[in-house]
């Protein structure tokens, strides 16, 4: 899947998933949780609605793939709530569970925003149709289960969901159903919203508003969705394609 097909999909997707709302949690809040799990079909669209509230909301998460033929954390969820439906989220802060992406969506919002659902998230069955067809584009991508070896430690994402780079990295994570904290590191500013190398020559003293694009800038030197962290082996990258060719080579069977 090419750059652009990515580009059409994050289009009609309404480039949801992108601007961290600034009516949510204080960042001492934000540090002081557990991460969420969310068990997650990167091809589905109503796992996508959720994917795209988390980042609005600036929240980190576990993901745990369950793509279909999957055998890793699909039978988890039927143990946890009952059925093999997704997505399915677990909150460990409140010991909430639940399924059904409206569901979440409003209770993410009320628990973590402001308390109620911003308007525009009030349109749901118009962001469900959004979805949908910005799904239908990738063409199946992140649906169907690979073999693959599982690692020993969990791999570390920062990515948003628009992001047209991020997305090919998350569909090969969830076919080889490896399970990863997604950092999520949505866009505040400006500067947020210019390419790396425009951003150096326009904010030479570029300084993120959000933490984890403090934390990727103090790590790295350089804020760029995505970039993969794997405590396995140490190794760090950017570039989805050069994540994908790691992902395959180090993990794939």
């Amino acid at each position: 899947m090419g750059l652009a097909n990515a580009l059409i999909s994050s289009t009609l997707g309404f480039w949801r998933g992108t601007h961290i709302r600034e009516d949510g949690l204080s960042r001492e809040g934000k540090e002081q949780l557990q991460a969420l799990q969310l068990y997650d079909m990167e091809g589905c669209p109503f796992c996508r609605l959720v994917r795209e509230a988390l980042t609005e909301l600036d929240l980190d998460v576990v993901i745990y793939p369950c793509p279909k033929g999957g055998q890793r954390f699909r039978s988890r969820v039927l143990a946890l709530g009952g059925k093999e439906q997704f997505p399915f989220l677990v909150d460990p802060n409140t010991g909430r569970s639940m399924y059904e992406s409206r569901d979440i969506v409003e209770y993410l919002f009320r628990q973590y925003g402001q308390g109620e659902t911003p308007g525009i998230w009030r349109l749901f069955t118009l962001n469900k149709a959004s979805a949908i067809a910005a799904n239908i584009v990738r063409m199946g991508a992140g649906v169907f289960a690979r073999p693959s070896k599982r690692p020993d430690l969990m791999l570390e994402l920062y990515a948003f969901e628009s992001s047209p780079y991020a997305k090919p990295v998350r569909e090969r994570l969830c076919e080889l159903e490896i399970p990863y904290l997604l950092h999520n590191m949505g866009k505040s500013g400006l500067a947020d919203y210019m390419l790396p190398v425009l951003r150096r020559r326009f904010y030479p003293g570029y300084a993120p508003a959000t933490r984890n694009r403090q934390r990727l800038l103090s790590d790295t030197g350089l804020v760029m969705a995505p970039h993969l962290v794997d405590p396995n082996t140490g190794e760090r990258l950017y570039e989805s394609r050069q994540i994908n060719r790691y992902l395959n080579r180090q993990y794939g069977i």
